[in-house]
């Protein structure tokens, strides 16, 4: 009987998975019944902004938290894949830095050129994933939400390509039941412009909270503060930003702050980061994990030391995105083709422990960058993914901290070249605090 593989969830990191396993099969290789289920009504992941929070039309958790006047974060020259360039997609180069909408349309460009859409069944969810030591097998518990009709199937390897950006960490704080304005977590922020004319206070001092409170500035907010758990971001912010210790309580629309300050705030945004939450997995295979560049239980950060026929993609923090999804993407591929044999238990988890101890050395950004660069030329060296230059993205990556450093509301305005094409990319007609249109569409026009 052929081998099948599932795979779970059909954003970035279940695309790869596809695309890797297409890739092989295109080249002449036989590739096993593959079968990716995704809860959702349609390709991208997280990259698919709904106006829903909470639930969803079927009753079940909304997976993204995207919100509008979303732009890329990071250069768009360090998520560009070898084989599917921007410029080839958009038939001319664009700009480093783009809204939400040109990342997705890329995305499913990507989908259509490597002809992997047969491969998803859309509106499915996962309920349930158990494995069976005597038949070697896991059986999968899945319902078709819109037939609202239940499957049971077996598969010999299982991708899970969930993601770990979509289960909020929800922290409470005294004070909270009874605030007056506005709390809610990042991942159900829809549309900033509710807090234009209002004291907005984030609690978090990461990427999110970073990316929302500019956004926030840049829709009207009257002011914002940070209030954070460790240490400040440290940025040079505009006037009416601060950064404050970790909130102690809110008294009214009054939030205290361990060095004895106060401030008035009209409405509090929790900016508290994500659980790895895989529900559908039983105990047994579930992976525990936190955020961090090399989770543990992972050999090379992929498969599971407990069930190596367990795959997981994508399950880091994250400086790389795309590229660094296709190269786990590839090596897994190729240990389900046979072609990569797994070390040992005791193999796999010194292999672990060696990458461990070298991020746990980590204190800069620059060696961070270089840190999951070199975890991902690990991975490319053992498969044939398409060369591009990875020390190249790593250098834009090291310009792109720079630029933050620099003048935090004007990174976005820079250009990068193309590790890929080589291509300089344009800058945006206007600057990123400027740019209110995010549409597909007006991006597109401004680069005529």
């Amino acid at each position: 009987m052929k081998k099948r593989v599932a795979i779970i969830g059909a954003g970035p990191s279940g695309i790869a998975q596809l695309k890797a396993f297409e890739a092989a099969r295109r080249a002449g290789a036989e590739i096993p019944e593959i079968v990716c289920y995704e809860k959702q009504g349609d390709y991208g992941g997280l990259w698919n902004y709904t106006w829903r929070t909470g639930l969803d039309e079927h009753g079940e958790a909304v997976h993204s938290g995207m919100y509008r006047y979303l732009w890329s974060n990071g250069p768009k020259e360090c998520l560009e894949f070898p084989d599917y360039s921007f410029e080839a997609h958009f038939g001319r180069p664009i700009p480093s830095y783009a809204p939400r909408a040109v990342l997705l349309d890329y995305l499913k460009g990507c989908i259509a050129a490597s002809g992997i859409a047969g491969y998803i069944r859309l509106r499915h969810v996962v309920r349930g994933v158990s494995y069976d030591h005597a038949t070697a097998k896991f059986t999968l518990h899945v319902t078709h939400l819109a037939e609202d009709r239940s499957e049971v199937e077996q598969f010999d390897d299982v991708v899970v390509a969930t993601g770990h950006y979509s289960t909020p960490n929800v922290p409470g704080f005294p004070g909270f039941d009874s605030f007056p304005g506005r709390i809610l977590h990042s991942h159900d922020v829809r549309d900033v412009v509710e807090f234009a004319g209002q004291n907005v206070l984030l609690v978090g001092g990461s990427l999110s909270a970073e990316d929302i409170g500019m956004q926030c500035f840049k829709y009207g907010a009257a002011s914002v503060t940070f209030s954070y758990r460790t240490r400040p971001m440290g940025f040079k912010w505009p006037e009416g930003f601060e950064e404050k210790p970790l909130l102690t309580e809110l008294s009214g629309r009054t939030a205290h702050f361990p060095d004895g300050t106060t401030r008035e705030v009209d409405a509090v945004i929790l900016c508290t980061g994500y659980l790895h939450h895989f529900p559908f997995l039983s105990d047994a295979l579930r992976l525990r994990a936190r955020n961090r560049l090399y989770p543990g239980g992972l050999y090379k950060g992929i498969v599971s030391t407990s069930h190596p026929k367990l795959f997981y993609l994508g399950m880091q923090d994250q400086f790389y995105t795309f590229t660094m999804f296709d190269a786990q993407a590839w090596y897994a591929r190729d240990i389900m083709l046979g072609r990569i044999a797994l070390p040992d238990r005791a193999g796999m988890e010194a292999d672990i422990a060696a990458w461990t101890a070298r991020e746990e050395a980590l204190t800069e950004v620059p060696d961070m960058i270089d840190f999951q660069a070199d975890y991902m030329g690990d991975l490319l060296a053992a498969t044939d993914y398409p060369v591009f230059d990875l020390a190249a993205t790593a250098e834009t990556f090291k310009v792109w901290a720079q630029h933050r450093d620099a003048d935090i509301t004007t990174y976005r305005d820079h250009a990068h070249a193309s590790a890929v094409t080589g291509t300089m990319a344009p800058r945006h007609p206007l600057p990123w605090l400027d740019a209110r249109d995010d549409t597909l569409e007006a991006f597109v026009a401004a680069q005529a």
